[in-house]
């Protein structure tokens, strides 16, 4: 689907959402780390999404996609149709709203934006909030994956380590790159990773947006990152790189992967390559 398709751009702020709250197939979720946060002030007509629902829940790796199923449970909940544009923003500065943007990317749903700086950004404006709670009108929505080659699995990015073009990138702390911290049985990262904390990508100053483009490439071309190559990001649960994700995006990174299982699943492993 081509950007004119969609009502908004990739990354919209927070004037440009106000502008087109009221068009019918705008859909605005927000999906809080904090669940309080919806309650204290949301963007108006915003329906609350668990970040909860965006993960499997059970299994040896409970941070994997949900099953086909539960996505299409999901959606519907919220009243997706293939019409609807969604605008998905959290009070974290991306995480969880990215993580749901990736969700859509995986199965096929492309009209999607997300809000710069989220509920931090909106409130930082002035804008108008709601403390009343928005229900959705239910849809059936069925859910298929339809773009799996948004995500890569354990087996295939053990395959393609070390290969021409291919890079990963681990939005963890330094100290879990390092393998000085984490609740894992093994500590450390993938070989030939490269770290930028997640929280690196935001900028402080503007409501936690997202940074300068022309800074983040240079700083990612620096680290061996590069918008041609295929790049893979992932953090403990694929929370942190959900933001990841969706700024390499708005880089232009067109390759740009992420790997669900992310530390939890590989951490976790015995037959799994570690570096510290």
């Amino acid at each position: 689907m081509s950007s004119e398709d969609n009502l908004l751009p990739l990354i919209v702020e927070p004037e440009e959402l106000a502008d087109v709250l009221d068009h019918e197939d705008i859909l605005v979720i927000d999906v809080p780390l904090r669940a309080d946060s919806y309650s204290e002030g949301h963007v108006p007509g915003a329906v609350l999404l668990d970040h909860r629902r965006l993960l499997k829940g059970s299994g040896d790796v409970p941070n994997d996609v949900p099953g086909i199923e539960a996505l299409s449970a999901l959606f519907s909940s919220l009243g997706l149709t293939r019409d609807t544009h969604v605008v998905a923003y959290d009070d974290e500065g991306g995480g969880w709203a990215g993580r749901l943007l990736w969700t859509l990317e995986l199965i096929g749903h492309q009209r999607y934006s997300y809000l710069n700086g989220g509920i931090q950004a909106w409130r930082a404006a002035g804008l108008s909030q709601s403390t009343e709670p928005h229900q959705a009108s239910p849809s059936q929505y069925q859910a298929e994956i339809l773009n799996p080659e948004v995500s890569i699995d354990r087996l295939e990015l053990r395959e393609r380590l070390g290969t021409e073009g291919f890079a990963i990138w681990d939005a963890r702390s330094v100290e879990e790159f390092d393998g000085l911290k984490g609740n894992n049985k093994h500590l450390g990262h993938i070989p030939g990773a490269v770290n930028m904390e997640w929280t690196q990508a935001m900028d402080s100053k503007r409501s936690l947006r997202v940074r300068d483009y022309a800074e983040m490439i240079t700083e990612l071309q620096a680290m061996g990152l590069t918008p041609d190559m295929e790049v893979v990001t992932h953090c403990q649960s694929h929370h942190r790189s959900g933001f990841t994700w969706l700024v390499g995006k708005a880089l232009g990174f067109e390759k740009i992967r992420a790997y669900p299982g992310s530390w939890q699943e590989w951490g976790n492993r015995d037959d799994t390559p570690i570096e510290k």
